[in-house]
């Protein structure tokens, strides 16, 4: 039983930190990766993701998961003990519910840099990347690799 418990403790960890490694997306097109380049996304699935995003229902959810997870990690020891999932999905929360028809990838490290992957419909759009994403408490720096790419008709 000595023998077994480290192992099982060691399976677990390493089961968790390779789980941990998928990055936040605000669509289900968004790129898998913040490295990988984006596509113009197809007119149908921007208009159905900016219905959903932009429905008040949606819009109170992502603002309570954002609130949660600071008053969890507020609850946790702060800034210092801050987990990169919990920075990249409050950015992709806050980014889905204020660029709702976008498709972006959110990734963090543990120096409190985000990178921002994808596509958003206009400049606008991506002018406000950056300054939403530093709204997030933890957030040092952005990496906007974000491209426009209008909807395909």
């Amino acid at each position: 039983m000595k023998k077994l418990a480290p192992f099982f403790i060691s399976g677990l960890l390493l089961l968790g930190a390779a789980a941990c490694q998928n990055p936040s997306r605000t669509s289900e097109s968004a790129p898998d990766t913040v490295n990988q380049n984006p596509a113009s996304p197809a007119a149908q699935t921007t208009q159905e993701a900016k219905e959903d995003a932009q429905s008040e229902l949606r819009r109170r959810q992502l603002n309570e998961d954002i609130r949660a997870r600071e008053q969890r990690n507020n609850a946790t020891g702060g800034d210092t003990q801050r987990a990169t999932g919990d920075l990249a999905s409050e950015v992709r929360s806050k980014l889905e519910a204020n660029i709702p028809d976008s498709q972006l990838t959110v990734a963090a490290d543990e120096k409190g840099t985000v990178t921002v992957n994808g596509t958003v419909k206009n400049q606008d759009q991506f002018n406000k990347i950056q300054p939403l994403a530093q709204e997030i408490k933890g957030v040092k720096s952005v990496v906007n690799k974000a491209v426009v790419a209008p909807p395909k008709q």
